[in-house]
């Protein structure tokens, strides 16, 4: 993240800020300053007024030059044509002085997400949505909980692979203190919600005397 303000005591307090939460911070008082740092940044938080040009000139000029990193203006003017210029010069948000941090840390969050790939596990019709925790059945969301999830995304990372019922336990569950039980009763309500047939799986096979399986495509 690369933060770009001008004001030495109001980019230290932000920079504590986000890597208190838990971001690695990059950091210019200057848009020359800045220039050199763009592109090892994912997201922006760019100050509308600048020593050496303003903030959106800057913008301008990122996004002349093709990059599209996520920006989120920090900035003193308040009126409505002020946030409309700058949203129609490329910035992807717009947060008025002052602002409680909460909501920046929440903003920027929001951005990270839209700029980063989402990581998903698909095999054939199933589409499962590692950081939304959804998924996907041949274009309609399963109902699913936490844990049935879990259970689901593990099994399918490595399919045709056998997990006991003790392995996937330790692995879904951690330290909970459950039994096998608890594994076949996930698997019988991941069947029930994926319309399988026991007998014939499309997903979740059963191998006798071991455990479970997410089948191979194929």
């Amino acid at each position: 993240m690369l933060l770009v303000e001008d004001e030495a005591a109001v980019r230290l307090g932000l920079r504590l800020a986000l890597e208190k939460a838990g971001h690695q911070v990059l950091e210019a008082e200057s848009a020359r300053a800045a220039w050199p740092l763009l592109k090892a940044a994912e997201v922006v938080v760019l100050d509308w007024r600048l020593p050496d040009e303003p903030g959106v000139s800057l913008l301008d000029r990122m996004r002349e030059k093709g990059l599209e990193t996520p920006v989120l203006m920090l900035t003193a003017r308040g009126e409505p044509k002020d946030k409309v210029e700058g949203l129609r010069r490329g910035a992807d948000d717009y947060l008025t002085k002052p602002f409680l941090m909460e909501e920046l840390l929440a903003r920027l969050e929001a951005l990270l997400r839209r700029a980063r790939p989402r990581r998903v596990i698909q095999r054939g019709p199933l589409v499962l949505d590692l950081d939304r925790l959804e998924a996907h059945l041949e274009g309609r969301t399963i109902p699913l909980t936490r844990r049935e999830f879990e259970l689901l995304a593990f099994l399918a990372r490595r399919p045709g692979r056998v997990y006991t019922r003790e392995e996937l336990l330790e692995a879904v569950w951690g330290e909970y203190l459950g039994t096998p039980r608890t594994v076949d009763q996930h698997i019988l309500q991941l069947r029930e919600k994926l319309g399988e047939d026991p007998r014939s799986p499309r997903f979740l096979e059963t191998v006798r005397g071991v455990g479970y399986r997410f089948r191979e495509e194929g």
